[in-house]
């Protein structure tokens, strides 16, 4: 059985949503206050559903769906990216942690937003505090997925017609 590019950015779309949904739980249920690096991961999140979304309701020939596939990747390799740039901050020893930065809403009411982004992507020493998920550091689950997000890239990509 082959699985229609369709399919699969519908289902991708569904795993970005689940994702965010997770993220959202964990801020308002769990009370984990999300650091500046979560928060631009939780927008690359929402950039590869748009892009799936978008993928999915076009349903594009062949041609589209590989530009689908080359934005969904280049996105994907962005959150590989800044969730790897998370988990490296998780392993400084605390002397060489960043320190602590204003909190988001305060620089974005103070800051150019040019200045705000270069921040969130440094990353402050919120982002090297290690919460765990169901026994994995969070930004682990964000790489995994985002890696599994560059593979369907790729896959959709490079696929033989059938």
């Amino acid at each position: 059985m082959v699985v229609g590019d369709r399919v699969v950015n519908g289902v991708v779309a569904a795993g970005c949503a689940a994702m965010l949904a997770t993220a959202f739980y964990i801020e308002n249920f769990m009370g984990l206050e999300p650091c500046p690096l979560c928060l631009m991961q939780r927008l690359v999140f929402a950039a590869i559903g748009l892009v799936c979304l978008l993928g999915c309701l076009h349903n594009p020939g062949r041609g589209g769906q590989r530009g689908y596939a080359g934005v969904m990747l280049l996105i994907a390799l962005a959150g590989i990216g800044l969730a790897w740039r998370q988990l490296w901050l998780q392993s400084l020893p605390p002397e060489e942690v960043p320190a602590c930065g204003p909190g988001i809403y305060y620089m974005l009411d103070r800051f150019p937003l040019g200045d705000v982004l270069a921040s969130m992507i440094k990353g402050t020493g919120d982002c090297a505090e290690v919460q765990l998920f169901l026994g994995v550091s969070i930004p682990v689950w964000s790489l995994l997925a985002f890696i599994g997000c560059a593979a369907i890239a790729l896959f959709q990509m490079f696929k033989r017609r059938a």
